[in-house]
């Protein structure tokens, strides 16, 4: 009878091992396996796993194409087109018709110049006029004694020098008048200022009353209008980079102020002396601003295509992963591993690819699907 207990207790103890072995596989009321175990190394960012079949790779495909260079810069207006309002008659300022930002059109009306360089220079004018009348008629009475023998062919050619002399006098006087802007058939000692071209007055140094013109202590430059239907970028570009451009290169603009707006530009000059501290040069691209979009001094961003062309890699965009504002790639690192690789993106391609800048080469294999291994592995 002992014996038989012994035995019975034995089998007892044997099934309950089975139970217990056969619980820790599985679980009859879950009905379904356990999930894979993931654990994730985030020193750097390796990631093992249990099945590595569950996220199958994709090799990189290759594509050339020209490497692009993005700088910022400011818009400047054209220097050739700007041009400065000067007042050559010198005085005092009496009226002032135009402001400071303005937009003006050629030939109008500016500003009006008290001066007594009109008086001076209307004086000189009376003075050849009368100095030129005597000259002629002393002239006309040489060659008529001439032409009686009554004097010697010296005494008409001294008269007839007189009379080129007066009338050289009186057309420089004339001109003077004109330069001034004076109607010598009706004298005023107001001088008008015009727009010498259409643009806007982006620089304004007189005032009611102030001093005008180059003789006195105000400034010589009354107004300076510059036309904006064309204007300069300016570019910061770092030397490193300069041999990824050249003269004539398009240039693709950026507005800051108005986001998705492109203008098309070309590069017109390099600088040819580097900033000794920060290594860069100013690169000079020419844009129309036909619209008037941009305005002097805003901040644009410059895409240049470089020279020469780049090897990037290319991949699908379900291969990417965005997390903290970067992009991700996962690798195969090990028989269960795979690691986070960061890679900085390019452009949008069809077929919903991504190309790649840099991270990772060309034929480089990545997990196709990089969101499904990150929320497998943020779900554990």
């Amino acid at each position: 009878m002992m014996s038989h207990s012994i035995v019975r207790s034995g089998c007892c103890f044997a099934v309950c091992l089975s139970l217990v072995a056969c619980g820790k596989k599985f679980a009859p009321a879950d009905g379904a396996p356990p999930q894979e175990q993931i654990i994730e190394n985030s020193n750097n960012g390796v990631i093992n796993v249990d099945n590595p079949k569950q996220y199958p790779l994709i090799a990189a495909e290759q594509m050339d194409a020209q490497d692009k260079l993005s700088v910022t810069g400011t818009v400047n207006p054209d220097v050739s087109r700007e041009v400065p309002v000067i007042s050559l008659a010198s005085g005092r300022v009496v009226d002032i018709r135009a402001r400071l930002d303005d937009n003006v059109k050629k030939g109008e009306l500016l500003l009006r110049v008290q001066s007594p360089d009109v008086t001076n220079a209307y004086d000189t004018y009376l003075k050849a006029v009368n100095d030129e009348l005597l000259a002629n008629k002393a002239y006309v009475r040489a060659k008529d004694l001439y032409a009686h023998g009554a004097v010697s062919l010296g005494i008409l050619e001294q008269a007839e020098d007189t009379e080129s002399d007066a009338k050289a006098d009186l057309n420089a006087s004339e001109e003077q008048l004109e330069t001034l802007g004076i109607n010598r058939n009706h004298p005023s000692s107001i001088v008008n200022v015009y727009a010498p071209i259409s643009g806007v007055i982006i620089a304004q140094n007189v005032t009611n009353a102030a001093a005008a013109g180059v003789t006195y202590a105000g400034s010589p430059n009354a107004f300076t209008i510059a036309d904006l239907s064309a204007v300069w970028i300016l570019c910061d570009v770092y030397e490193n980079d300069l041999s990824k451009i050249q003269l004539g290169q398009t240039a693709q603009i950026g507005l800051s102020a108005y986001p998705g707006r492109v203008l098309a530009g070309r590069i017109s000059d390099i600088g040819p002396v580097l900033d000794p501290i920060l290594r860069t040069a100013k690169v000079r691209i020419e844009v129309s601003n036909a619209g008037g979009l941009l305005r002097l001094g805003m901040f644009v961003t410059a895409t240049l295509e470089s020279r020469k062309k780049q090897v990037h890699a290319v991949i699908p965009a379900a291969a990417i992963l965005h997390l903290h504002d970067r992009e991700w790639v996962f690798t195969p690192a090990g028989e269960k591993q795979f690691k986070r690789v960061e890679v900085n993106v390019g452009d949008t391609l069809p077929g919903e690819k991504q190309e790649i800048l840099s991270g990772i080469e060309p034929g480089q294999k990545v997990v196709a699907s990089a969101l499904q291994l990150e929320a497998t592995a943020e779900a554990q």
